[in-house]
């Protein structure tokens, strides 16, 4: 089992985001952070890196489940989410596997809750 879902696409860039944004909505999630990868190294290390984005989202309903069952869980939210272009207008966007960060808590009550954020993050993937 894999510790993400991806999926490459063609398009542009922002357009992506934005689309990914209005999935990830349409399954209950926000958008908490966005992380903009490129903008850092270059600022931080003054390094080109290619157009690269991790988005913070997060299901409060799934969160709110998850921090019942497991206190210490925050430390492993919100999902991340990156979008990151590998040529021009190919784009790979690929999302955490709730599933397998899961497994390390050992927590029965959170299988269930992994499993349907996954299945959620694994639509938006699909319907891109």
């Amino acid at each position: 089992m894999s510790y993400y879902h991806n999926k490459i696409i063609s398009g542009n860039f922002e357009d992506v985001i934005k689309k990914v944004t209005e999935l990830l909505k349409e399954q209950g999630f926000g958008v908490l952070t966005e992380i903009d990868i490129q903008q850092t190294l270059k600022k931080k290390l003054d390094v080109n890196f290619k157009k690269y984005k991790i988005l913070g989202a997060c299901n409060p309903a799934f969160a709110y489940k998850a921090l019942q069952a497991e206190d210490k869980i925050g430390t492993m939210l919100p999902c991340n989410i990156i979008v990151q272009e590998i040529d021009t207008n190919k784009i790979e966007i690929a999302a955490i596997n709730p599933l397998v960060s899961m497994q390390s808590v050992k927590n029965n009550q959170l299988e269930n809750i992994a499993q349907e954020v996954s299945e959620k993050l694994k639509s938006v993937i699909k319907n891109l």
